[in-house]
């Protein structure tokens, strides 16, 4: 067992000290001409290169994307891993007969897998809690990440269904690799019931189903804070931009909010006993 032990750590400290332009690298892929300038201007809120340096993505790992949608992040996270990693985008399933499911994944297949030298060989799996959540085989990824989704889990499949999602995580990363989440953030001030509409978690549920999955906490980052956020819209976090859902009305008020106040949270896998 020490030797195992001994194998990990290796396997880990290897990883991270073989990449050692990663934050250049990450630069690069978030300041690159594939993106355009609409999804650039989102980076303002959302800190790409920041958030990826938190959570420790490097080029050479293997990178789950959990419910990546239209792909924002996989816009960057597609040509950094291109060469010397692996995404793998765990998207909505094929078969389903939801046409909205279809019609998002028909849209990242168009966009990601029609040109494999500028995006690499992204795989793809399904992911679709409770039940279809075999994201990668077990013990395989360095990283898996997720932005702005655990809301649409606890609405669709409950509580039991998103420690269920968390679970996955678990099984599909390696011992030492990292999960990271973020997520709209609900004050822990307020009802519990604002989370099943308003699109918007208490961080200590959700640090809560990921230590229940068997997740330690390493670190929260407040990257992607936003103190004028109060988290209490008409049409919940879909009242601010991108969404605006209120179109024309307080549009001004909500624009100078910006987007939401997020969560930024960092889970390992514990090395195992």
């Amino acid at each position: 067992m020490k030797k195992y032990l001994a194998l990990v750590v290796f396997a880990v400290v290897a990883t991270t000290m073989s990449t050692a332009n990663a934050n250049d690298a990450i630069s690069a892929a978030v300041n690159s001409d594939l993106r355009d300038a609409k999804a650039k201007a989102r980076d303002a809120f959302r800190h790409p290169v920041e958030t990826l340096q938190f959570f420790g993505v490097e080029p050479n790992m293997t990178v789950v994307e959990v419910s990546p949608g239209g792909g924002w992040y996989s816009e960057i996270l597609a040509p950094l891993l291109k060469d010397k990693g692996q995404l793998i985008a765990a998207h909505f399933d094929p078969e389903s007969e939801v046409a909205y499911y279809q019609k998002a994944l028909k849209k990242y297949q168009d966009k990601f897998f029609s040109d494999p030298d500028q995006y690499g060989n992204i795989r793809l799996s399904v992911f679709l809690p409770p039940n279809k959540l075999e994201i990668a085989p077990a013990n395989s990824a360095d990283r898996v990440l997720t932005f702005r989704n655990v809301h649409n889990w606890y609405f669709g499949s409950g509580q039991e269904g998103t420690e269920k999602a968390f679970a996955s995580f678990y099984r599909a990363l390696k011992p030492g690799g990292i999960l990271g989440v973020v997520e709209h953030r609900l004050p822990e001030s307020a009802s519990s019931q604002a989370m099943e509409k308003s699109g918007y978690m208490k961080q200590s549920l959700v640090i809560e189903m990921a230590e229940k999955a068997g997740f330690k906490l390493v670190a929260k980052s407040e990257i992607n804070a936003n103190p004028k956020d109060t988290a209490d819209h008409p049409k919940g976090v879909w009242t601010l931009p991108p969404s605006l859902r209120l179109g024309d009305q307080d549009r001004d008020k909500y624009l100078a909010i910006g987007e939401s106040d997020r969560m930024t949270l960092k889970f390992i896998k514990p090395l195992e006993k």
